[in-house]
């Protein structure tokens, strides 16, 4: 069981590094000064699911939650 504990921290440690690079790889949130006439509603906004930063979004949840999970199964202790 000891080498399955190695195993899943360094699956752990690994997922760790690929969040925070997924993290500083997405664009700030703040839209300025054009979000206040409506012009964030152009068409890159309306398709924003299907570009890169769509993606880096959707991994980053992904990520976030297999953080949370295996956190917690390191912590149970079980190994």
């Amino acid at each position: 069981m000891g080498a399955l504990r190695i195993v899943i921290t360094i699956a752990f440690i690994l997922i760790c590094v690929a969040l925070v690079v997924l993290v500083l790889m997405q664009e700030g949130k703040s839209a300025g000064l054009g979000s206040i006439s409506g012009a964030a509603e152009t068409y890159w906004g309306k398709n924003k699911g299907r570009s890169m930063e769509g993606l880096l979004v959707k991994l980053t949840k992904w990520l976030a939650v297999l953080f949370m999970v295996i956190a917690v199964i390191l912590n149970l202790n079980v190994f």
